[in-house]
């Protein structure tokens, strides 16, 4: 996959201190990652280790402590409709049906009707949603509002999607679809995917890379590229030794940690 000489998204010596009343939390310390376009990237760590700040941080949901957050070598300063967010819980809008949902972004940057039109109907079809156009969020299933999710970040134009454990609440029939459904939208809009998963194997299945954060204050242990083959079987040799490779990595963190 070519590269541009510029990361999309480059974290410099990234720093995050919360203050709780009288209490500092070290979310995050002297993080470093690069993530090129095109790359699907996901970040696997123990609970709290900083995972959902580096990608609130990323997003321009939170600014950095100490360090800096760049955007195609400019700093993130503040949320963007090039960096698109899939949350866990949808965050749908409940008043608003399946096509007004996925068409709310390109109505609020001025699209024409037309225009609006034209980009719903691409991206319902991206994920085959073409049936339940006219349902509200509460008629549907979980991953039938995730697909929803994703569709509305790509309509407005994201250049990067963000995923914190979009996955996680969903039964295990559902996810396993949703990841490939993911991979294939991935491969066919060639978007760049940052993906925080508490899940070894679901990061060694849809990822190019997959980045170990250590305990909080969280850091980069380990950048790791997977040169496997797609589609990938999570039942082969390979993958297994991976797995075994990255679990090693998360748990001898844990030790480290209680010791």
């Amino acid at each position: 996959m070519a590269e541009s000489a510029t990361p999309i998204v480059e974290i410099k010596s990234v720093s995050k201190v919360f203050q709780l009343q009288d209490q500092k939390i070290h979310a995050l310390s002297d993080a470093k990652l690069s993530v090129h376009k095109g790359e699907f990237v996901c970040l696997i760590g123990a609970s709290g280790c900083g995972k959902s700040t580096l990608l609130r941080i990323i997003a321009g949901f939170e600014q950095p402590s100490a360090g800096e957050a760049l955007m195609w070598g400019r700093p993130i300063s503040g949320p963007d409709p090039t960096r698109g967010m899939v949350f866990q819980d949808y965050a749908l809008f409940p008043w608003l049906n399946v096509r007004d949902n996925i068409g709310f972004g390109p109505a609020a940057r001025g699209l024409s009707g037309a225009e609006v039109k034209a980009t719903v109907d691409k991206f319902i079809e991206l994920v085959g949603l073409g049936k339940f156009a006219s349902a509200y969020p509460h008629q549907l299933s979980g991953g039938m509002k995730q697909r929803v999710a994703i569709a509305r970040v790509l309509a407005n134009d994201a250049e990067v999607v963000l995923m914190d454990e979009p996955f996680g609440a969903l039964d295990a029939m559902t996810r396993e679809r949703l990841q490939d459904e993911l991979l294939e939208i991935w491969q066919r809009t060639k978007l760049t995917v940052i993906f925080v998963t508490h899940s070894v194997e679901e990061a060694i299945f849809l990822a190019n890379r997959v980045v170990v954060m250590t305990p909080g204050p969280g850091r980069i242990e380990s950048d790791n590229a997977l040169d496997l083959a797609r589609p990938r079987d999570v039942a082969s040799p390979e993958f297994n030794a991976i797995r075994r490779v990255l679990a090693a990595k998360l748990h001898s963190h844990h030790g480290k940690k209680a010791a």
